[in-house]
């Protein structure tokens, strides 16, 4: 049964990408199986229920092959243990993570109801959202796309015309995502234009 269980799992597993997996069974059989003879064949185990999830209590029904009228229903119900990307220290609102701010612990997957990263790369680049506690599980809801400028952040303003570019500094007075349009101020002329955000810490006049 343990062998059928993990068959299902392993499946699900390479489905997903899982890394890492540990897996632990519980399984209950009735009183009554107890009573069966001896079966001499291999048991032929087989899932009749609809649980959608491997990872879901599975009714299973157990078969002697070789013997006709001998059967018993079980229950299966495996639990996985998945390393689990979680904060190594306290994580500031708005920080963009890096590797060194992360660490895999391992979690049952099953009770993670808010979701979770199984590997440090899927996160790293990303910002948090709030502040984040030091062991606290990473999920989606605590993460955003980090910004390309953030408010008072040096940047570089570039303009060009007629295939002449020309770039000057600046300093950004709001956050912004590439394609974004926000203020920002020429340090050379003090002047606040409109500029368009183009990447990590590059903007463009929109004049």
């Amino acid at each position: 049964m343990e062998n059928h269980l993990r068959l299902m799992l392993e499946q699900q597993a390479a489905r997903q990408g899982w890394q890492g997996m540990q897996l632990r069974y519980e399984i209950s059989v009735p009183a009554s199986a107890a009573n069966l003879p001896p079966c001499s064949d291999a048991l032929q185990v087989q899932a009749t229920g609809e649980a959608p999830s491997a990872m879901e209590r599975q009714t299973l029904q157990i078969r002697c092959v070789d013997t006709p009228g001998w059967s018993t229903n079980a229950t299966g119900q495996a639990h996985v243990f998945l390393p689990a990307v979680h904060a190594e220290g306290i994580i500031d609102r708005g920080q963009t993570l890096t590797a060194g701010d992360l660490k895999l612990q391992r979690i049952n997957i099953a009770k993670a109801r808010r979701g979770y990263y199984n590997q440090i790369e899927e996160v790293v680049g990303l910002a948090a959202k709030r502040r984040i506690r030091a062991g606290q599980t990473i999920t989606p809801a605590l993460l955003e796309q980090a910004m390309a400028v953030k408010r008072g952040q040096p940047v570089k303003i570039v303009a060009s015309n007629e295939g002449i570019e020309a770039s000057t500094s600046g300093e950004a007075l709001a956050d912004g995502q590439p394609g974004d349009v926000i203020r920002v101020r020429n340090v050379g002329s003090g002047k606040v234009i409109d500029a368009k955000v183009l990447e990590q810490g590059v903007v463009t006049s929109t004049f």
